[in-house]
């Protein structure tokens, strides 16, 4: 099979995801909630996706935005969106992980049993079945909820403990489209994670001295605020508090998401545990070898949606990513 192009991948992913998400909107009002204010430029990218989608796609901004139970309000959804559906921001955090997203989520369902509930395109992941079963209580009692999926095995997991309508479907991120390169300045930079899904297997990165090993979990504070300021000026007339939170909202993601960019794009050739970053050097056009996060998210995606192209090298160890990425860095200098 000859491998794909990444412009035709993105082009046939934005395709599948309008057509897993247009069913659900129409002239409704529409709220988006669980806004990723977190360090992590992937949170940010689907965002920025989400919000790209329903622009370009149906020239709608959402009418309700919020965080999660911070300052998520039951009075202010009724007033600025009393109908239509409920989005929750995509990612993957549907598990126990990180519960803090899950109890937010399952939150919504409590509060809004019966409204159209629509959470974005998740991974699934639970290590503890009782907490599943847990949710699946909630989304019975709901009745109304659609779960976008990311992988074939999130899929089947939530076909057999929720009653709910499940469609696998792409990440978000893909809707941003070709994102314009950095010219890079390193070799190799190997964006490894840091946090809760960092793989147990070792990472012994001695024998390479000199290639950089990041992650983008680390930002000044200066910037992200300064964005958010900026940001709420442009509804700042009209007093209204969720333009003036939009606005925030959307300028801490782009400003993320450009940290990101500048980031990864200093290296000609990539290695990574990080979907978001596999996603993001498909935008860019990137090479780039994949490991896989502590429980199998990137392989699964990979093999749902984004494998197949010459871009992504599905490596074995740390040692055949980084033998790989500085190969394929030897042959692109060589072919100038």
């Amino acid at each position: 099979m000859q491998p794909v192009s990444a412009s035709d991948l993105i082009a046939r992913l934005q395709a599948q995801i309008d057509a897993c998400l247009s069913p659900h909107i129409d002239g409704s009002p529409i709220a988006l909630v669980d806004f990723p204010d977190i360090r992590n430029v992937g949170d940010s990218a689907i965002w920025l996706g989400e919000i790209a989608y329903l622009r370009q796609r149906f020239g709608k901004r959402p009418d309700y935005v919020s965080r999660g139970v911070r300052d998520f309000s039951d009075e202010e959804l009724k007033r600025t969106a009393p109908e239509g559906p409920i989005f929750i921001h995509g990612g993957g955090n549907f598990g126990d992980i990180w519960l803090g997203h899950q109890v937010f989520r399952e939150r919504v369902l409590e509060r809004w049993p019966g409204r159209p509930v629509v959470q974005m395109p998740q991974s699934i992941h639970y290590g503890n079945l009782e907490r599943a079963d847990e949710t699946a209580r909630i989304i019975a009692r709901h009745r109304n909820f659609t779960l976008l999926v990311r992988d074939q095995e999130s899929l089947h997991f939530a076909e057999k403990h929720f009653d709910c309508r499940t469609v696998l479907c792409p990440d978000m991120a893909f809707m941003i489209g070709a994102v314009a390169a950095p010219k890079p300045q390193l070799p190799v930079l190997a964006m490894l994670r840091e946090d809760r899904e960092k793989p147990d297997a070792a990472r012994d990165l001695s024998p390479w001295p000199q290639m950089p090993v990041e992650d983008w979990i680390t930002e000044p504070w200066l910037p992200v605020r300064v964005a958010k300021a900026l940001g709420t000026l442009g509804a700042l007339a009209s007093l209204d508090a969720i333009r003036m939170r939009r606005g925030r909202f959307d300028a801490a993601a782009r400003q993320r998401f450009s940290r990101g960019i500048r980031q990864i794009g200093r290296a000609r050739t990539l290695v990574t545990d990080r979907l978001h970053v596999h996603i993001i050097s498909l935008l860019m056009g990137r090479p780039h070898a994949v490991l896989d996060n502590s429980y199998g998210k990137i392989r699964r995606f990979m093999t749902a949606f984004s494998g197949g192209t010459e871009l992504a090298y599905v490596a074995t160890s740390v040692q055949d990513a980084v033998e790989w990425a500085h190969a394929r860095t030897a042959a692109m200098e060589d072919g100038q």
